[in-house]
């Protein structure tokens, strides 16, 4: 009775130390399936080289996708994803703690200077400069720290639109400071130079003579003023003797610094020879640059020949494609090519700097050859020839990704042709907030409305380019988005905004910056967004600019840190 009583008490209820084995029993084989589930689980990781974690991803992929945590490997992105799925799915040799920060692909400006901007670090820098007296204070303040007294004194950044007496200067004072040192200051826009007269006997220009695409301008008595416009500027300019191999290293370098510090992984350069192109490629391979390019070549013969004896340049950090034309010249140099005059220059419609024909035949070697033709149109009558030539050249819808550069000035009835014929308008939102304060002067108040049209310009093909034209405007894409959104300086002038009818959402500035930036290039399978497959260029920020109250608040965000194929290439705030 003692041992039935052990086991049972009648009623089915389990006594003793019975029931105690088998809640221990059940208890070790829960623990033992969760040990074997962890340990099967561990097994199943996948190798990382890096996991981005406790992050605000934001991916700009064009579908809003946003994520927690990201893996990279072999410098690229394998996944996205919440935080315990990623870290549950990969086992990283590095782990970063974004801490909060906000995480976007790394930012691309489609219309640049790179090698323009690097040099000019060197040079003297008038921008901002209030008066021609300025100007001539700065340079001659810049030339006593020159270790060299007969060198070239080269320097860039004025605008007389900027002036109390808003009109060309005069050589005289530089001459009377610099009688036999050649001095050329290039306007801002790069359109025109003020060239002293040593500068014009060095180039042998001395005399007032017809530019083809150009113009010297001439002083009462005849002689040169000391400005000339966008042919004769790059006459002179051409006939400066070149910087050496080490000097443009040293700037690029120096450049790359400022430029990833703001966010850039890739940037543009409008316009090279083949032999900067090669140097560019070279200083990848050596690892001096790592900053990704994507060069336009100019349209010279020499250029021709070398790109399409090797098809470009296409590695995994260069992408030379394409070919830079120019059909007019700048607005604020009043050599933009326009359908009516000027209306503070009766008479003068601006400059055509193309032979048509010769403009023609280049389009159909360009298309023949696989690249890319990216052409340069600032006024109405610009964009109208280069829509004009690239449909005749294109015929219709492709997917070759042609380019009007700046499209600063587009008749309403030239809009439809971009959709009609795919061409992407590559824009600069800077460039309407820095020439609102004059170019009405110089479209008037019929055409100044159609000007800088850049919510037009983007719903012709869904998309637009931006860019800076750096050094014309600051590197900044901060103050890209903040003209883009606000169409505001950063004074909130004009209070209303800039024709805020033409600005674009937060999210269609930072596409502009991002994925509509690589297509327009040819790069959106590499480059652009943060999607597998893609390569790992991202950058941290201090917030979210998509959701930012104010558009301005963007002046106060910082760039924390900037990583290309995973690799970490600046860091201004993380251990």
């Amino acid at each position: 009775m003692a041992e039935r009583a052990h086991v049972s008490n009648g009623r089915g209820r389990m006594r003793g130390p019975g029931r105690r084995s088998r809640t221990w029993f059940a208890t070790c084989a829960l623990a033992c399936a969760l040990a074997a589930l962890w340990v099967g689980c561990g097994m199943q990781r996948q190798p990382a080289d890096l996991v981005v974690r406790n992050a605000h991803i934001v991916c700009l992929d064009g579908r809003g996708t946003t994520a927690q945590a990201m893996a990279v490997r072999n410098g690229r992105i394998v996944a996205l994803g919440k935080e315990h799925e990623i870290l549950n799915a990969y086992s990283p040799r590095e782990t970063l703690d974004a801490a909060g920060s906000t995480v976007v692909p790394g930012l691309i400006d489609a219309h640049s200077h790179l090698l323009g901007y690097a040099l000019s670090l060197s040079r003297v820098n008038v921008v901002g400069t209030s008066s021609w007296e300025e100007v001539v204070a700065e340079v001659q303040t810049f030339a006593t720290h020159l270790p060299d007294t007969t060198s070239w004194i080269r320097g860039r950044g004025w605008d007389q639109n900027d002036w109390a007496q808003a009109s060309f200067p005069d050589r005289a004072d530089l001459d009377a400071l610099f009688p036999n040192r050649p001095v050329a200051i290039q306007r801002i826009d790069g359109h025109a130079v003020m060239a002293n007269g040593a500068a014009l006997r060095a180039a042998g220009m001395e005399r007032v003579r017809a530019v083809p695409g150009g113009e010297m301008l001439a002083r009462e008595d005849g002689s040169p003023s000391g400005v000339l416009i966008d042919g004769a500027a790059d006459t002179l300019l051409a006939r400066i003797p070149a910087p050496s191999r080490s000097e443009k290293v040293e700037a690029l370098r120096t450049a790359q610094t400022r430029l990833l510090a703001s966010g850039l992984t890739t940037v543009t350069d409008a316009g090279l020879d083949w032999q900067d192109i090669a140097l560019i490629d070279s200083l990848h391979a050596t690892g001096d640059v790592c900053l990704r390019v994507v060069a336009m070549a100019n349209p010279t013969e020499a250029n021709f020949r070398a790109m399409e004896a090797r098809g470009g340049w296409d590695t995994p950090r260069l992408k030379a494609q394409s070919f830079k034309f120019y059909m007019d010249g700048a607005l604020g140099s009043r050599g933009a090519a326009l359908l009516a005059p000027y209306d503070d220059r009766p008479g003068h419609r601006g400059l055509v700097l193309q032979d048509l024909d010769a403009y023609g035949r280049n389009l159909t070697r360009v298309r023949a050859a696989g690249f890319q033709a990216c052409t340069h149109a600032i006024g109405d009558s610009a964009n109208r020839l280069v829509l004009d030539a690239y449909a005749e050249v294109l015929g219709g819808t492709n997917d070759l990704r042609w380019r009007v550069e700046h499209a600063q000035v587009v008749h309403p009835a030239d809009l439809p042709r971009f959709q009609q014929a795919s061409v992407i308008p590559s824009i600069q939102p800077t460039h309407a907030t820095s020439d609102m304060y004059w170019a009405g002067e110089r479209l008037g108040r019929g055409r100044i409305r159609r000007a800088y049209a850049y919510a037009d310009l983007k719903e012709q093909l869904g998309l637009v380019a931006l860019g800076t034209d750096f050094p014309v405007e600051d590197i900044d894409p901060r103050k890209t988005f903040l003209a883009a959104v606000a169409r505001q300086d950063l004074s909130r002038t004009p209070a209303q905004g800039y024709h805020l009818d033409q600005g674009l959402t937060p999210r269609e500035a930072m596409l502009g910056m991002t994925l509509w930036a690589a297509i327009a290039s040819r790069m959106e399978g590499e480059v652009g967004s943060l999607e597998p497959g893609k390569r790992a260029d991202f950058v941290l920020l201090d917030r979210d600019w998509l959701q930012l109250t104010d558009p301005h608040d963007v002046m106060s965000s910082r760039v924390r840190a900037v990583y290309m194929e995973g690799t970490r290439v600046h860091s201004s705030s993380l251990p």
